[in-house]
């Protein structure tokens, strides 16, 4: 019988107490900070917010936990990979600006001005990867230049191109409806309205975790973000995989701004929201990750845990609005689910430290 136990090599000197055994286990677990998080935004917001378990509450929670979770789970494998990607929120503002302009202003139908919106988001991961492959600059640096660039040109180039402060009327465009059921659809249960940015984002969990636990695409990112000198001699294909997740983070930007620019059938062109928005959504979109048990060192982390951390962003903002406290207060309260991830990624940083490696 085949079993995932190794045999012991020599004789055992004493036994592990059994709730010693569960604890390690527990710790090696990469979705523990998540769940800990999880356990105590529920426990603070539950006796304040009772709303939150009403079908309008869940569904208001699961509609945020989506749009954060797709943007989180894929940075989530950038960052056990070992990299970073600044430019993912920009790329969905100018994703989504670029497939209005296309459909509003120069009057093409839906369909194809996504599938040039798209083709452009996957040239600004493919230059994001290629440039922090064959320059060895780190990536957090380089994905920020890409930001700074997206940002100059999505508020000159937006305002210039249009003409005006919201392009609109895009229900009218050849492929709406069909674009609408793709990306925009809800499923109304009670008083709540359940949004299918849910099934995109459970979609994109499940292959994420596919890939990350079942192919050797996911044995490259382990082996890259661990040892990637060693994974290069052993023959992985570092850089290949390196400039695979660029890309797949950049599709991630593009997802996240159809859904948005569908659900508001339109997209406002303003300079000031289109920087703020995508270095603010970047920046959550690490946090997510981190939560989620992603060490920002590389080599370890889980994307189901970065869905449960997504879980987490999305009780904690929801839970403050409808405790009637000020919005204002959930940066602080992320900062100390952050923090709460970080230690305890510290506490399994140093526990893979002490093990031996072959």
């Amino acid at each position: 019988m085949i079993t995932e136990r190794l045999p012991a090599l020599g004789s055992v000197t004493a036994d592990v107490p059994r709730t010693r055994r569960w604890f390690v286990r527990a710790l090696a677990r990469p979705s523990l900070p998540a769940l800990v998080g999880l356990a105590a935004v529920l426990a603070v917001f539950l006796p304040l917010a009772p709303q939150l378990l009403t079908v309008a509450g869940l569904a208001s929670v699961l509609d945020t936990a989506a749009l954060i979770g797709i943007g989180g789970v894929t940075v989530g494998l950038l960052l056990i990979a070992g990299h970073f990607d600044m430019s993912i929120g920009v790329v969905a503002v100018a994703s989504a600006l670029g497939t209005a302009l296309l459909t509003g202003q120069a009057g093409w139908a839906v369909w194809p001005a996504l599938l040039a919106s798209f083709g452009g988001a996957l040239l600004i991961g493919l230059f994001n990867g290629l440039l922090v492959v064959n320059t060895g600059l780190p990536s957090f640096l380089v994905t920020l230049a890409t930001f700074l660039v997206l940002q100059g040109i999505a508020r000159a180039g937006g305002t210039a191109v249009s003409g005006v402060s919201r392009v609109t009327g895009l229900e009218e465009a050849d492929g709406w409806q069909s674009v609408a059921a793709v990306f925009g659809s809800t499923l109304e249960i009670g008083d709540g309205r359940f949004r299918i940015s849910l099934v995109w984002f459970l979609l994109v969990t499940a292959a994420a975790t596919w890939a990350l636990w079942r192919t050797g695409f996911g044995n490259g990112i382990f082996a890259g973000g661990g040892a990637r000198r060693a994974a290069r001699q052993l023959g992985v294909p570092v850089a290949r995989t390196t400039v695979t997740l660029f890309c797949i983070t950049a599709t991630a930007g593009w997802l996240i701004g159809t859904l948005g620019l569908v659900r508001l059938a339109g997209v406002q062109v303003s300079g000031v929201q289109i920087g703020s928005t995508g270095l603010v959504s970047a920046i959550d979109f690490i946090v997510v990750a981190v939560i989620g048990g992603c060490l920002l060192t590389g080599g370890y982390g889980s994307t189901i845990g970065a869905a449960i951390g997504a879980v987490v962003y999305a009780v904690a903002r929801n839970g403050i609005v409808m405790a009637g406290w000020d919005p204002l207060w959930f940066q602080a309260l992320l900062g100390v689910l952050l923090l709460m991830a970080l230690l305890t990624n510290g506490v399994v940083r140093r526990r893979l430290k002490a093990a031996p490696r072959s």
